[in-house]
C-alpha cells in the first residue's frame, strides 16, 4: 500500500476507515487526494479480509465539500480525468469495489462532497451534518451521478431543487428525502458507524458483492451519461459564463453568469 499524504488509512477487524486529511480546507479534494482516495479504495476492496469501508473527513467541520479552487491547473497534470481531475475515476471506484462504501458524514458534505456521499452505498450522518450543492452558483455541475443518481434516491422534483436552487439541508432533511440512512448525535456518530460495519461483517461477502452488482447494474446506463457529460463539463469549464463563478468568488461579489452569457453571445 503506498504512502499517503491526503488520506489517512485504518483498518480495524474487516474494517477499513478512509480519512481525508485536510481538515484546513475543509477536506476539499486537489488532485492528490482524488488519486489517494481512489487508491485507498481499491486496496480496501479487494482485500478480502475487508467487508466494509468507510469514508470520512478529518475534523468535525466538513465530510468534504468537493474540488480544492486554490490548485492551480498545472499542480492537476499526470492525474487523468476529463476535467483535468479524477471525478468520475472517483465515483467509479466506489461503485465498483464488492464491499459496502459508507459514508460517515460530520459537518458539511457540500458540492462534490454531497455527491460523494449520494454513491457511497450507504450514509450516516451526525446531527451536525449539512448536506447541499453549489455548482450552479460557481459555474458547475455535476452531470452524471451527481445529478441522475440523486434522483434515483430522492426523486425528480427534489433532486432538481438541490441542484437548481443550492440551498443546504439538514441531517433530518437529508434522511428524510431518502439521501441519508441513519442520523445520530455527534457523539455516537463513530459508534454507530463501528456497528453497522460490524453486522455487515457476520453477513456472506458473496452475497453483498452480488447484491451490490445487482443495484448498479440497474442504474449502469448513468456511467455513459456521465461520460458524455463530463466530455461537455471539460469544453464549459473553458466558457466565460463558467469562469465568471471563480471571479466573483475571487472578488468577493455576487457572480454575473447572464450578463457574461449575453456578452459573449453578442461578441460572437
Amino acid at each position: 500500500m503506498a504512502d499517503y499524504e491526503d488520506v489517512l488509512y485504518e483498518k480495524k477487524d474487516a474494517t477499513v476507515t478512509i480519512t481525508v486529511n485536510r481538515p484546513q480546507v475543509m477536506n476539499a479534494y486537489r488532485s492528490q487526494t482524488y488519486g489517494e482516495v481512489i487508491d485507498a479504495i481499491l486496496t480496501a476492496g479487494w482485500d478480502k479480509t475487508v467487508s466494509a469501508i468507510v469514508l470520512t473527513g478529518a475534523g468535525d467541520r466538513a465530510f468534504g465539500t468537493g474540488g480544492d479552487t486554490t490548485e492551480k491547473k498545472w499542480e492537476r497534470t499526470g492525474h487523468g480525468g476529463t476535467v483535468g481531475v479524477p471525478v468520475e475515476m472517483l465515483h467509479t471506484a466506489i461503485r465498483d469495489v464488492p464491499k459496502p462504501v459508507i459514508a460517515k458524514v460530520r459537518g458539511y458534505a457540500i458540492g462534490g462532497g454531497n455527491v460523494i456521499a449520494t454513491i457511497c452505498d450507504l450514509t450516516i450522518a451526525a446531527e451536525s451534518a449539512v448536506f447541499g450543492q453549489v455548482g450552479p452558483k460557481m459555474g458547475s455541475v455535476d452531470p452524471g451521478f451527481g445529478t441522475a443518481y440523486l434522483a434515483r434516491i430522492v426523486g425528480e422534483k427534489k433532486a432538481r431543487e438541490i441542484w437548481y436552487l443550492c440551498r443546504r439541508y439538514t441531517a433530518t432533511d437529508a434522511m428524510a428525502m431518502g439521501l441519508v440512512n441513519h442520523v445520530v448525535p455527534d457523539d455516537m456518530l463513530d459508534d454507530e458507524v463501528e456497528s453497522w460495519c460490524n453486522e455487515i461483517s457476520e453477513r456472506s461477502p458473496t452475497a453483498i458483492a452480488i447484491a451490490k452488482r445487482s443495484f448498479n447494474a440497474d442504474t449502469e446506463s448513468i456511467r455513459g451519461i456521465a461520460s458524455l457529460g463530463y466530455q461537455s463539463l471539460a469544453l464549459y469549464y473553458q466558457t466565460p459564463e463558467s469562469k465568471e463563478g471563480g471571479n466573483a468568488r475571487r472578488e468577493k461579489r455576487p457572480p454575473r453568469f447572464r450578463d457574461v452569457m449575453n456578452d459573449a453571445a453578442s461578441n460572437e
